[in-house]
C-alpha cells in the first residue's frame, strides 16, 4: 500500500454506465494522486473526472484543469479562514468551459455600466433563478458571503507569489518533521508516496494513539488522527500535519515528545 488510488482499481470499477469520479488530491492520508494517469481511464469510460483539492497545494501543484479535470472543487479553509472546530467554512468549485452554464449558484462578472465606470453583476446563470424557482439549479436562499469574503481578502494580501510562498513553507515544513519523525526510534514513515503538508508515520502496531495524543495534549502538543478508526491495517499510524505556522523548534520538541511517549 503507498497510499495512493490504485489506477487498475478504477479501470476495473468504471464502465459506460459511470457519471462521475471524483478523486482527492493531496487525499485523505496526504498523498499526491498522480491525475494525468487518472484521467484518460475515467474519460475513457466516457465519465467526468472531479478532483477535490486543498486550493494552497495549488501554489505549487499542477492545477487539476490541465491534467484533464473537468471538475475541481474543495474547501477554502486555507486561505485564512479560521478552524473554529470545523466551520464554518466555504467552498471553491471550477469546471471547464463546456460545463460553465451548467453550474449551480451565482457567478459574478466585471463589466461597464452606461457611463463607463466598472461594476459586477450576476453573470452566466438561467433566469429561473429568480422567476421560475421550481427549475432552479441551486438554491436561492442561501449563502458564505462573508466566508468567501475572508478568503478573498487573505488571497488579496498574500498574492500569487505569496501563495507559492506559503506553499513552499507547508512543503519544506512538513518534510523536515517527516525526516525528523521517521529517523526517531520506533517511528518510521508508512508511505512513500509524494506529499504537500499531511503525512503518515507508523508507531507500531501495539501503539495507542488515543492514549499518546493525551499525553501529547499534556505537553502542549496535539497530536496526529488516528487512521486506525478507519482502516484497521494501519492499527498504530498516525497521520499529521505541519503548515507554515509551525516553527523549527516546535517541530523538534513534538518529535522529542513522541520519541519519549514511545
Amino acid at each position: 500500500m503507498d497510499g495512493v488510488t490504485d489506477t487498475a482499481a478504477i479501470a476495473s470499477a468504471v464502465d459506460a454506465d459511470t457519471a462521475a469520479v471524483i478523486v482527492q488530491s493531496p487525499n485523505f492520508f496526504g498523498c499526491i494522486e498522480d491525475i494525468a494517469a487518472i484521467e484518460p481511464v475515467i474519460h475513457g469510460a466516457g465519465g467526468l473526472l472531479v478532483v477535490s483539492s486543498n486550493p494552497l497545494s495549488l501554489g505549487l501543484l499542477e492545477p487539476p484543469g490541465k491534467l484533464g479535470a473537468d471538475i475541481v472543487v474543495g474547501d477554502t479553509q486555507p486561505f485564512g479562514i479560521p478552524a473554529s472546530f470545523g466551520g464554518p467554512s466555504c467552498g471553491y468549485f471550477a469546471v471547464t468551459g463546456a460545463l460553465m452554464r451548467r453550474m449551480p449558484g451565482r457567478i459574478v462578472g466585471q463589466t461597464v455600466d452606461r457611463d463607463g465606470k466598472r461594476g459586477f453583476v450576476l453573470t452566466l446563470q438561467a433566469r429561473e433563478q429568480h422567476i421560475r424557482r421550481e427549475k432552479a439549479t441551486s438554491n436561492i436562499c442561501s449563502n458564505q458571503a462573508l466566508l468567501a469574503l475572508c478568503a478573498s481578502v487573505y488571497l488579496s494580501a498574500l498574492g500569487k507569489q505569496g501563495i507559492r510562498d506559503v506553499a513552499n513553507l507547508n512543503v519544506q515544513k512538513a518534510h523536515y518533521a517527516a525526516n525528523a519523525l521517521g529517523s526517531r526510534r520506533g517511528m518510521k514513515l508508512a508511505f512513500a508516496s509524494p506529499f504537500f503538508n499531511e503525512f503518515a508515520v507508523h508507531l507500531g502496531d501495539n501503539a495507542d494513539i488515543g492514549a499518546i495524543n493525551a499525553k501529547l495534549l499534556e505537553h502542549g502538543f496535539i497530536g496526529g488522527y488516528d487512521l486506525g478508526r478507519d482502516y484497521p491495517e494501519l492499527k498504530g499510524h498516525m497521520l499529521i500535519a505541519v503548515t507554515e505556522q509551525r516553527t523549527k523548534e516546535e517541530i523538534d520538541q513534538f518529535a522529542d515528545r513522541l520519541e519519549e511517549l514511545l
